[in-house]
């Protein structure tokens, strides 16, 4: 899968999102290095801080399905002239299984940037910090 058809993926999760409260869709496309895609959709909740993240959901997928390791690339997108950035949480949750992940970040015009989960979270605190 390119990266294109891996942003146009996570586009497509848009209306799935839950989001009576903030009212911004997120979507995400998380693709495996054997090519099995986990997609995710921000799920909102009344008490907000059970609120889930596109890329928490997709991630979450992942793992209740088996999936440990393996992760190769994460599109996200929004809804917004600026691109949509992983949050805080999203970054330390991807950061336990795949710090070296790459990121497709996207705006509503579907243009995207590319980076690693690293360059977003230098120092991160992983699972090697408790060594």
């Amino acid at each position: 899968m390119t990266d294109r058809e891996l942003v146009d993926l996570a586009f497509t999760m848009l209306n799935r999102s839950y989001v009576p409260y903030s009212h911004f869709p997120v979507g995400a496309a998380l693709v495996c290095t054997d090519g099995t895609v986990f997609t995710g959709c921000n799920v909102e909740n009344a008490a907000y801080g059970s609120t889930l993240c596109a890329e928490r959901t997709a991630l979450v997928k992942a793992v209740s399905e088996g999936r440990r390791d393996g992760f190769d690339r994460l599109a996200v997108v929004g809804n917004s002239a600026d691109y949509c950035w992983p949050c805080g949480a999203c970054r330390q949750m991807l950061y336990e299984f795949a710090p070296e992940l790459k990121l497709l970040v996207a705006r509503s015009d579907r243009q995207f940037v590319t980076l690693t989960l690293t360059e977003l979270l230098p120092h991160g605190f992983g699972p090697r910090s408790l060594d």
